[in-house]
């Protein structure tokens, strides 16, 4: 089978990232036009001079520090490469912003782009795959990246981007409630509905006010999507994006409307709060000490960590299963770096390479482990010995890969995410007391409806 294409349309529609762009005056040869599997890898003679790249991020405060750190030591060891690193907003905004580079002719050496991002870099065909520099340099894959951070970003048995911010998904808990409650936190609920027990034992009232809640989480379709992965279940069709176009997604039965009528259920019962879809608002709800049992990713754990020394003690356990039968395991989450081929010159990949390379010894991920809670991507490096970040470690570790736990790969997957939010937007009742707006089977098999039509016409612009 040819590798993917995408062709333009009469109606206009245009995935921006597949327009075939002209040579911008880099200089170069001709191989610097040609993006996907045509790219190539150029060796280390291909930088002759200076250079200076851009490196595309969406790394904030404390995470946007550490980069420049990084930045920093790069510069200490390669003098003749300079990385310009260049905030350009959240995960979502950085992909607009990358589409009209795209189409201006624009687009930076490197650049980082979230997990469901993937299917979408992986068929714009402007990129050198990663493998080919892995090949170039026999750079040791195996050695220098967590085998389940790497298949989520293999695409045919190759890694096309490499992981550079990966989280994972955890239970949190607030040990001094877990304790009062009579319950034992060394001794984590491992399932929904073990959650769910814990909840309604963990629920404080006093004269008919909720003092503190059992559980919260955000309205957060990556739940859903680890859930189902936990149940070893599959996210959409065609062996999860990965051997051939996704032509739908699944969650519309099985764990999707599980979960749906779970939390549903808790929120309706007064076991659990609902604070939306903003996980901002979940974790300042968690942050308060009024939460006992929360789920969440690792990249919180810092700010947990430190809103709650004061407050009460912080524990994690492993992110639940749906039941005592879900063979599965979680999937990761965070960003990867991809290398631009098309307009790029040889020694402007070659630079990003070796800065990508850079940012994967075991030092680095170290250094940015600290700094950003992220899980390391390099099983060389030593991560933070605290207990309640072990616990991510070893989950991690402790799974074998699969089609389920490497994510689904679709074009339009971060539509598929927000519409499962819709679905438990409808699914959970407001408060106490009331009813959903749409029972949770339907409410899912609802949101999942939606995105036949863009899974489509993503598809009909993608030729095989």
């Amino acid at each position: 089978m040819a590798r993917p294409r995408f062709r333009r349309t009469r109606d206009g529609l245009v995935v921006t990232a597949a327009l075939s762009l002209a040579l911008t005056g880099c200089g170069g040869d001709a191989s610097s036009g040609e993006g996907g599997e045509a790219a190539t890898a150029p060796g280390a003679d291909a930088i002759t001079e200076p250079i200076e790249i851009e490196f595309w991020h969406s790394m904030k405060e404390k995470n946007e520090q550490a980069i420049k750190a990084m930045v920093e030591d790069f510069k200490k060891v390669n003098d003749k490469i300079t990385v310009k690193p260049v905030f350009k907003g959240d995960y979502d905004q950085m992909v607009v912003a990358y589409k009209q580079a795209v189409q201006q002719e624009a687009t930076p050496p490197l650049v980082q782009i979230y997990d469901i991002g993937s299917r979408f870099m992986y068929d714009s065909q402007q990129v050198v795959p990663m493998y080919k520099f892995i090949e170039q340099d026999k750079f040791d894959q195996n050695a220098n990246i967590e085998p389940n951070i790497a298949s989520y970003y293999t695409i045919k048995n190759k890694l096309w981007s490499m992981p550079f911010n990966s989280s994972a998904p955890l239970l949190y808990m607030n040990a001094d409630a877990v304790k009062k409650a009579g319950l034992d936190p060394d001794k984590p609920p491992a399932t929904l509905d073990e959650v769910g027990e814990w909840a309604k034992k963990l629920t404080v009232k006093e004269g008919g006010t909720v003092r503190q809640y059992g559980f919260n989480a955000a309205l957060y379709g990556w739940f859903v999507e680890q859930l189902t992965a936990q149940d070893n279940a599959e996210y959409c069709d065609n062996g999860n994006g990965r051997n051939g176009l996704a032509t739908k997604v699944n969650f519309g039965s099985g764990a999707g409307p599980e979960f749906a009528q779970w939390l549903g259920d808790l929120v309706k019962e007064g076991y659990a709060t609902n604070t939306g879809r903003p996980t901002d608002q979940a974790q300042n709800a968690f942050k308060t000490g009024t939460i006992a049992l929360h789920l969440e990713s690792t990249s919180a754990l810092g700010g947990y960590t430190e809103a709650s020394k004061d407050k009460f003690e912080l524990k994690t356990a492993p992110f639940p299963k749906v039941s005592d039968s879900s063979s599965g395991g979680t999937i990761i989450g965070g960003a990867s770096l991809w290398i631009n081929a098309v307009g790029h010159t040889d020694a402007e990949k070659r630079a990003a390479w070796e800065f990508v390379k850079f940012s994967n010894t075991p030092e680095q991920q170290a250094k940015w482990h600290e700094a950003t809670g992220y899980v390391p991507v390099n099983p060389q490096a030593k991560a933070d010995d605290n207990p309640s970040f072990q616990v991510a470690v070893t989950q991690l570790r402790a799974q074998q890969p699969s089609a389920a736990t490497s994510g689904c790969l679709l074009g339009v997957m971060p539509e598929a995410r927000k519409a499962a939010e819709v679905g438990l937007e409808q699914a959970v009742p407001a408060g106490e007391g009331q009813e959903p707006r749409t029972p949770a089977d339907q409410a899912m098999q609802n949101a999942a409806a939606t995105l036949q039509a863009p899974i489509g016409k993503y598809n009909a612009n993608v030729e095989q």
